[in-house]
Order: structure tokens, then sequence, then C-alpha cells
């Protein structure tokens, strides 16, 4: 096995896809260092989900990306990392620009610069298909101008060009994974997928903001394979590499598809607090994933019907409330 005794930190470890990571990672016998935001009440996130046997061989870091001293001692010793650690509330990055740059761009060149300072066999860094705007393309590839609709998306590409300028300036051994919409279990309320499906596990009233725009929804087990495989290959140094399926839905569809699996009529409300202004708008995000399957020989495999599936099963065992709409 690739990962076998290899030693890999993880931040933003106890997200989303973070804790999925870090549970295939363990799952493939590497020797787990999770960076977690430090909380007083020693909050892990996702990873308390995980087994607890799994969690008995993980190392668990708490600090903060804008600590470059903390950060500093999270990498010492690495042979991989995953750069996961980001804010990444699109709606609240209107409302507080700021911490975005903080923990996004100066949190990212942080690590940079510890990984200067350490030998290092790989970086990956996770990235955003928000960076794209609205391009003029039905599937959007790597070389299509970045375009930033909200600060969160200016952080991202701000932290995707300090990436590239390591890469260049000091031979830094990174690639930028840039992954299109994702979903499944353990995901925040405040994501469309479950947003949708917590708010129709309740009744069958949905309130959402924009209904027309488009988005390509990758399931969370394809993006850790995408990022595991871009990990293991040589061809990949130096790289932005799409993980999506070349496929979107409306997120009219969207509700229209769940609500059909649990046998209901929905009954859709525009919420005007969810709606962006129509130039911040992002309208359609469809990947172009080539490069990928090029370089790495990786494709999407959970189509839509079964990863929502998988995720209204998970949901559903829940007692998670549907969100309460927050900037």
């Amino acid at each position: 096995m690739f990962w076998k005794d290899k030693t890999v930190l993880v931040t933003g470890a106890g997200g989303f896809i973070g804790s999925h990571l870090v549970e295939e990672l363990l799952l493939q016998e590497a020797k787990v260092r999770a960076f977690i935001h430090y909380s007083a009440r020693s909050d892990w996130g996702n990873l308390e989900l995980l087994d607890a046997q799994l969690l008995d061989k993980l190392q668990v870091f708490s600090g903060d990306l804008i600590d470059s001293k903390t950060v500093y001692e999270a990498v010492k010793g690495q042979d991989y990392i995953f750069h996961l650690g980001a804010v990444i509330s699109v709606p609240h990055s209107f409302a507080s620009p700021h911490i975005y740059i903080e923990t996004n761009v100066k949190g990212t060149l942080n690590l940079l610069e510890a990984c200067r300072q350490a030998p290092l066999s790989r970086l990956v860094h996770l990235s955003s298909s928000e960076v794209y705007g609205n391009p003029a393309v039905e599937r959007i590839s790597e070389s299509e101008p970045l375009q930033a609709h909200s600060p969160y998306a200016a952080s991202k590409i701000g932290a995707d060009k300090m990436v590239e300028s390591y890469f260049h300036a000091f031979s830094l051994p990174a690639v930028i994974a840039r992954p299109f919409n994702n979903y499944g279990p353990r995901q925040s309320p405040r994501a469309i997928v479950p947003t949708i499906i917590t708010q129709l596990l309740k009744g069958n009233r949905v309130k959402l903001g924009n209904l027309n725009a488009e988005r390509d929804l990758l399931f969370v087990k394809d993006t850790v394979k995408g990022l595991l495989g871009l990990a293991e290959s040589e061809s990949t140094i130096g790289e932005v590499v799409n993980l999506g399926t070349g496929c979107s839905v409306s997120i009219k569809t969207l509700v229209e598809t769940v609500a059909a699996m649990l046998s209901i009529k929905a009954e859709i409300e525009t919420e005007e607090q969810r709606v962006r202004s129509l130039s911040s708008e992002v309208w359609r995000l469809c990947a172009d994933t080539s490069k990928a399957k090029r370089l790495i020989n990786w494709q999407s495999e959970v189509n839509l019907e079964e990863g929502l599936r998988l995720t209204l099963e998970w949901l559903s065992t829940r007692q998670l409330q549907p969100d309460r709409y927050i900037y």
C-alpha cells in the first residue's frame, strides 16, 4: 500500500472533506497528524464521528493557521501535506472579508514557509471551483481565467497563486487540487445539498436562494480518491487539476430530485437574503476533468442519485436542524 507508514499532515482535518481524507489515510495505514482549529472545548469536529479504533491511531494537533510558529511545528517531520484548512462560507465572506485573507491567504503563506524549511515529498493544496466565476464555456478547464465574484473566491485565488509561486520560485513539490461542489455525509447544513435535505426531512417547504444556478456536484469519497491520486503521482507536481463529474444540475432540479426520493412534493420559497447580487452570482459551474483522467486516471464514480441516497441516509439518522441562514 502506497500510504503505509507515510507521515501525513492534514490541515482542516476536522472539517467535512478533511475528516473523510483522514479516515481513508488511516485505513491505508498512514501515520496521520490532524491539524484542527483550536477550540477551548477541545472540539475535534467531524473527526469525532470516526471509529474509535481509528482515532486511537491519530495524532491531533490543535492550533491556528495564522500562527506561523504553530504551523511550523505541525509541518515538522511530515512527508506529505494536504492543505484543506480554510474559512469556506461564500455568503459570510461578504460580511467579514478580513478573516478570509488572514486564514486563507496568510495562513497558506505560513504553511508554505514551513514547508520550505522541511524535506517534503508533496503538498496538495485544496482550491475551489468558485475561483472560475462565470466562464463563457460549457465545461471549465484549468486554463480558464480566474474571476473573483466574492471575497471568498478572491482569498482562494490568492492562496492558489501563493502555492504556484512557491513551486516556481522555490521548487516546492506542490499540486493544486480544484474540486467542484462537494457533498456527502458529515457536511454542514449550511451547504446546498444538506440544506435542501434537512429542510425536506422536516416538511415539504424549502427556503433557498437562486434556483437557476447550476453546480457540478462531486461526492466526497470521489474527492478523497482524487486528492490521494494527486499526491501519489509524480506527474502532478506544479499542476492545477480539476476534480468534478463533468455534469451540472440546477438547484431547482436538485430540490425536485430529493423530494422525489422522499415521495413528497416540495414547495420552494425564495428567501431574499440567500440571493446573491447579479454581479456576484456564479451561474454555472461544470468541470472539464480530462486533465485528471490523463494525469492520474481519475474520474468520479458515484453518480448523483447514489450520492444523494447515501447523504440522505446519513442525515436522516441525525437530529440536525435546518440551516439558520447567517451571512
